[in-house]
């Protein structure tokens, strides 16, 4: 297995020491976990080929109501 030295700035070292006593087995293992995570979540491909705004004009279709038969008075209206 290669080995990797990186220098953290101390506040880092520090968040990464505390996240490996409480969630992890060890140094090794926090440092491979999260590496994987992080490349993972690097990687991800976004594929939305729909138009900006579809999800609203659709939502917003719903919220509509026919009125031309009885458009209401102003005194319907009025709370």
């Amino acid at each position: 297995m290669p080995i990797v030295e990186v220098t953290l700035p101390d506040e880092l070292l520090s968040e990464f020491e505390q996240l490996v006593d409480q969630e992890f087995v060890s140094e090794e293992q926090a440092v491979e976990e999260l590496i994987s995570m992080g490349i993972d979540a690097y990687n991800v491909n976004v594929v939305d080929e729909s138009t900006p705004g579809d999800d609203f004009l659709d939502g917003a279709e719903n919220n509509l109501f026919d009125t031309a038969s009885d458009p209401g008075g102003i005194d319907d209206d009025r709370l």
